[in-house]
């Protein structure tokens, strides 16, 4: 705890004195970002920093393995759907990215089986992603890990169309879905490619 209130003293010191109008501005007027991304909950993974955006420019959202449900009002407690509501409905993005990533562990997980002590969300959240895994295994790529990183990714993408205000938004041209990966040993940015390829950005 001790190293991020250091930080938080540094940021205080160096960064808050020049970033200050910009978050008074923010406070002021409220968040207009433009873009939505849906990232892992891996520490190695900082959409932020990866796309150099400042405070305010991209609306954030991150879950084990940039997972995206089916659209399922049921009222229990979805996180992930109740951020894109807000995201496409209140702030009214105009794009929207799913950025998977390298050596992710959910996928791992996926491939490969939860570890016992993560059975009571992580099994059933990183099952979400079973289309994926067996779409990958059917084909016995060389690099499964990866091949199942950019499945993981195209089916979040097909699960957002699930959403009827997404569908609409998009079909209507307000709205633009994107499929990303970051490889987090060369820091290259894949792009998902009409013909479901990932090419460097």
């Amino acid at each position: 705890m001790q190293d991020l209130i250091d930080g938080y003293q540094r940021f205080r010191e160096s960064a808050w004195p020049e970033r200050k109008k910009v978050f008074e501005q923010l406070a002021d007027r409220g968040q207009r970002p433009q873009t939505m991304v849906i990232a892992c909950s891996d520490s190695r993974v900082d959409p932020a920093m990866i796309f150099d955006a400042g405070p305010g420019q991209i609306f954030v959202v991150r879950n084990v393995a940039n997972l995206v449900p089916p659209f399922q009002p049921d009222g229990t407690y979805h996180g992930t759907s109740a951020a894109l509501e807000f995201g496409v409905l209140a702030l009214q993005v105009r794009h929207l990215i799913v950025l998977g990533h390298g050596m992710c562990g959910g996928v791992r997980a996926l491939l490969e089986g939860v570890p016992a002590p993560l059975g009571d969300f992580v099994g059933p959240w990183i099952n979400l992603a079973g289309r994926a895994r067996d779409r990958v295994l059917a084909c016995d790529p060389a690099d499964r890990q990866l091949a199942c990183e950019h499945a993981t990714v195209q089916l979040s993408l097909e699960n957002l169309m699930t959403f009827p205000w997404i569908r609409d938004a998009v079909e209507a041209g307000r709205l633009r879905l994107h499929g990303a990966h970051f490889d987090i040993r060369t820091g290259v940015l894949a792009l998902l490619q009409p013909d479901g390829s990932f090419s460097p950005a």
